[in-house]
């Protein structure tokens, strides 16, 4: 995504798609704590539109043709870390969800662009609830889809945020940190901070955090 948003504003690129991406997460959490919903797609492109008028970047203008749709089509497209497939083989003695605040469309084409459609048993969307992660209701889907008690879900993602709500749900969690990012220091009671049952690397070192390879 960084790569398109420098492509159609050179220079731009890194700023763009950073500020785009943290006002992409802050509208889902509001459209939650407002009791409102509003679908990933319209979240996103929403969040576009703020982050291009905040940095007065111009779309449809002579020099930038490119209307926002450009980039947002980059939602359906995005590109797996190289590692993801053999993780993901490794892992297939048990089932794959992905549980995501994308849309159904969103979901489906990414999967299929990426190749990993025959990797995962079902793919969950946050529209089944009408309410965005990390609202409870969202993780419970995957425990009614799976018929498994939640504490035996393993929940993986490259969000510290995401980890803490899955946490506090009551999952396994393993925090993919490629940025060697500080963890989050939430403490939810005397004691307790929402902390991951792994940290990885990337998504290779998830079959040895998860008890299926040597």
């Amino acid at each position: 995504m960084r790569d398109e948003c420098e492509r159609l504003f050179p220079g731009k690129g890194a700023q763009l798609s950073q500020l785009w991406r943290t006002k992409q997460l802050e509208y889902s959490w509001l459209l939650s704590l407002m009791n409102r919903y509003e679908d990933f797609w319209w979240v996103t492109r929403e969040a576009l539109i703020f982050a291009c008028k905040s940095m007065r970047l111009t779309f449809g203008t002579k020099q930038h043709e490119a209307q926002p749709e450009t980039l947002m089509n980059e939602y359906l497209r995005l590109k797996a870390f190289p590692e993801v497939p053999a993780a993901l083989a490794a892992l297939a003695e048990r089932p794959l969800l992905i549980l995501s605040n994308g849309t159904p469309r969103m979901l489906s084409a990414v999967v299929e662009n990426a190749g990993l459609s025959k990797m995962f048993s079902a793919l969950l969307s946050v529209d089944a609830v009408k309410i965005y992660k990390p609202s409870p209701l969202v993780y419970e889907l995957a425990v009614k889809e799976t018929g498994l008690d939640k504490s035996a879900i393993g929940f993986v993602s490259s969000n510290a945020w995401d980890i803490n709500g899955a946490a506090s749900f009551g999952f396994q969690t393993f925090w993919v940190n490629r940025s060697s990012a500080v963890p989050e220091h939430l403490v939810v009671a005397p004691g307790v901070i929402l902390a991951p049952n792994a940290i990885l690397r990337t998504l290779a070192d998830l079959p040895a955090a998860a008890g299926l390879s040597s």
